[in-house]
């Protein structure tokens, strides 16, 4: 039976007694849970329980509470292939309130989501308990490169291995290349001699340079969980004891087996650090696009205080601080601009290449390039809150995410690593049976090649190093995957529907025509018009209510917004009711004349907008919003990749019908409430894998009903928050660079893949011996040794040709 364990969650939604008790009896209803107190004034949940912690907080949702949960990242040293990360996160997962923990090969990280009160130091035992070390990540390191220290000191190593394992590889090979050598030494310092000197400088290999896979790799095996570090220790151990013996005690030793393989040992360990230096090298390239974030940030920023200017830290810098830009300057923070105007150059942060004048009352993003003019500007965005602290970190959750493809990978190298030293075993005791004299010389060639050539660092590193550089690079193109499986998803898109107004649209919409019924004062009509839809933040609304001009409008009382119809108030004491014409029907108001004006303004792609006053319809209005510059090349370049397009929109089907024959867009769904939405998409998902691409509050629940929502980052924070991918700019080309980001990405992936398992398939029975029952050679163990360090260069060098890949457009 599980031992119990304890553990504090904060509940969001308890507010008085009886949520206490709902949430108790759904707690203690949940076999796994032993007991459990809720807590009304500090709105928490003391549970005893056995088991996975998911099933209780399943059933505190199920309730109708909110748990609190909250991020840890550790650093972990000593990992090196996917077995350990399995081993690292099943040892993190077994602590209580622990709900998911991701272990990411490639940046040497643990994220661990938790729920309630956990201690870091308990989630740290728990690694080094596994056999790993690790230490929590401060925010100030969040973006250090690790792999520079780790390359750094495997150069050190190298070097050290390299200039001991030269004098080893001339002693004992040097006679296969010059014939006369084997003489000269057997001449002057003799056999002896050479395998002494052999001996001790391969000793030193092995106790130096080489004791980073001892020191890793013996503790987890003799907990019965070995990892590639096991694997190394094992074969250049066999090699180094079985020459140790046949130097100092030969005659243990039959006749004819009595060979030293001092250079094997030393070059393995030689060979596989390079391998592993090369790869760090390689993994800190996948890193790039963070760190290029992270230099867009300036250190200090000039604070204008009371006693004068001063240059301050970033850090020290509170909202509400005043600062002064000059030209050519970074912007330290996000605020607001106080006085001066310039033009500030937003490429890095939007992909949008025109600069942007900014004036008073103007936002400004932190990272953006400042042009030639001086502006002052408040601060009130810092830290984590502003747009590029939240770029980032978007960017690094889905590089640490876990797509659902490795779900694969975690089931086979689960059992990789014992498989590889069970089927070395194997080809010994195959080789002392039946393998020609000296068998056991054979068997020793063979058995270590095995646990040599045995790579499981390809298979841990084929997925991550792809997702690392996938992601970075559409950062660098203003994409940003939120979600890490939306990489995966996004591949599969067969259909992408479009919001119209402000994703396909500018979503600056203007008042083009205006047909008023017969005896309509019109100026006084647009008056009293204006003066309601002043009040609403539509689009539309601003559009009809800025073609008034700066005319004083009178007040208007009662207003009323009716979602999907329109609005409605009183002004002067006459009932105004402006929207679509199902707000006329729905008021029991005849529109007359007006629908057949309305066909034709429809017609021509504008949006007709009903107006009635004291319940008669007195006007017919058309709001045309251009077309994005970008969409008809979209939708081109969808319909180049295979995929299907759609927009959702609640204009009149005619004025549907008119900008998707603009634009080309395959299906249309016209006169659609903001509720409808999700009815709608669920017609389209019949087509096949559904994404979606909105920017507005009332396309939040589109974007989340959707297989892939894709929020323009122009947009409201609510529709950016829902969505899967966000589009740092208007520019619907993003869409594009998204799908093909995430094809050759989820390519790059599979290629990665199918070389690591399709190595270590074709590899092992060759390093076993296989060819050799042919007449082929047996495989030299430094060879194996050249193979598996290649193995995992290759891995990351083919995720690295994905920083390469451009915009599509």
């Amino acid at each position: 039976m599980t031992a119990q364990q304890t553990t504090r969650l904060h509940l969001d939604g308890l507010h008085c007694a009886s949520c206490v008790r709902r949430a108790e009896t759904a707690l203690n209803a949940v076999p796994s849970v032993g007991s459990a107190q809720v807590n009304l004034a500090t709105k928490t949940a003391d549970i005893s329980f056995d088991g996975p912690i998911a099933p209780v907080i399943d059933a505190v949702r199920a309730a109708g509470f909110g748990v609190d949960t909250s991020q840890v990242l550790l650093d972990v040293t000593g990992a090196t292939c996917a077995s350990c990360v399995g081993r690292i996160e099943k040892a993190a997962l077994a602590q209580p309130g622990v709900t998911a923990a991701t272990m990411n090969l490639a940046t040497g990280q643990l994220r661990v989501q938790v729920a309630g009160d956990q201690d870091t130091a308990a989630l740290i035992a728990a690694v080094q308990g596994a056999g790993y070390q690790a230490r929590p990540v401060a925010d100030s390191e969040q973006h250090v490169d690790p792999q520079q220290a780790e390359g750094a000191q495997l150069r050190r190593d190298l070097w050290i291995a390299g200039i001991l394992t030269l004098p080893v590889v001339i002693l004992a090979m040097g006679g296969h290349f010059i014939p006369a050598f084997h003489d000269l030494i057997a001449r002057s310092i003799g056999h002896t001699a050479n395998n002494l000197i052999q001996f001790a400088l391969t000793t030193l290999v092995l106790a130096w340079p080489g004791r980073r896979f001892f020191r890793h790799g013996v503790p987890l095996l003799l907990r019965a969980t070995p990892d590639m570090n096991s694997l190394v220790a094992l074969g250049t151990a066999a090699a180094w004891v079985y020459s140790t013996v046949a130097t100092f005690a030969p005659a243990i030793l039959p006749d004819g087996a009595r060979d030293v393989y001092y250079e094997a040992a030393a070059v393995i360990v030689t060979l596989i650090l390079l391998g592993r230096m090369l790869e760090a090298r390689a993994k800190g390239r996948t890193g790039a696009a963070i760190r290029a974030l992270m230099g867009l940030r300036p250190d200090t920023a000039l604070v204008v205080t009371e006693t004068g200017p001063q240059e301050r830290a970033i850090d020290t810098i509170a909202l509400g601080d005043l600062i002064r830009l000059r030209p050519g300057e970074r912007v330290a923070v996000d605020g607001q601009v106080d006085s001066g105007t310039s033009y500030l150059d937003e490429s890095m942060i939007t992909g949008e290449p025109v600069p942007v004048q900014k004036g008073p009352g103007d936002a400004v993003t932190g990272g953006t390039i400042n042009g030639q003019g001086a502006i002052t500007y408040r601060a009130t965005g810092i830290g984590h809150d502003t747009v590029l602290a939240r770029i980032i970190a978007m960017v690094q959750d889905a590089q640490g995410a876990k797509l659902p493809i490795q779900g694969l990978v975690d089931r086979i190298t689960a059992w990789f690593v014992p498989a590889v030293l069970a089927t070395a075993v194997l080809t010994v005791i195959l080789w002392l049976v039946f393998g020609p004299a000296p068998a056991l010389q054979s068997a020793l060639v063979a058995g270590v090649s095995v646990l040599i050539i045995a790579c499981p660092c390809a298979m841990g590193l084929a997925v991550p190093v792809s997702i690392m550089v996938g992601t970075g690079r559409a950062a660098e193109l203003g994409v940003l995957f939120r979600r890490g499986d939306a990489l995966q998803a996004l591949q599969g898109v067969q259909v992408v529907a479009f919001d119209k107004t402000g994703t396909l649209t500018m979503g600056r919409p203007e008042l083009v025509e205006t047909i008023t019924a017969d005896g309509v004062d019109a100026a006084e009509m647009h008056r009293l018009i204006a003066a309601v839809e002043s009040l609403s933040d539509h689009p539309v609304a601003r559009a009809i209510a800025k073609a008034a001009g700066d005319a004083p409008l009178p007040p208007a009382t009662e207003f009323e917004e009716i979602p999907g119809f329109g609005l409605r108030a009183v002004v002067e004491g006459k009932t105004v009711v402006v929207g679509a014409e199902r707000l006329l029907v729905r008021e029991g108001i005849a529109p007359g004349d007006l629908p057949r004006q309305a066909a034709r303004l429809a017609a021509s792609g504008a949006t007709p907008v009903f107006a009635a006053i004291n319940g008669r319809a007195v006007a017919v209005m058309g709001v045309a919003d251009p077309v994005k510059p970008s969409a008809r090349v979209a939708i081109d370049a969808l319909h180049a990749a295979g995929v299907k397009t759609a927009m959702i929109t609640g204009d009149t089907q005619a004025t549907a019908d008119a900008i998707a024959a603009q634009l080309g867009i395959d299906t249309v769904i016209a006169g659609v409430l903001p509720k409808g939405k999700v009815e709608a998409l669920d017609t389209l998902k019949t087509q096949g894998r559904l994404a979606f691409v909105g920017d507005g509050i009332n396309d939040a629940p589109a974007l989340a009903s959707a297989d892939i929502g894709i929020a323009i980052g122009t947009g409201t924070d609510v529709a950016i928050e829902t969505a899967d991918v966000v589009l740092m700019s208007g520019d619907l080309v993003g869409v594009v660079n998204a799908v093909d980001l995430s094809r050759r990405t989820m390519g790059n992936i599979r290629q990665n893949l199918f070389w690591a398992f399709g190595y270590n398939v074709l590899l092992i029975p060759v390093a076993a011996g296989a060819l050799h029952m042919f007449g082929g050679p047996m495989l030299s163990p430094m060879l194996a040794a050249g193979a598996m360090a290649a193995s995992s260069v290759f891995v990351v060098t083919n995720a690295l040709r994905l920083r390469f890949v451009g915009a599509k457009i």
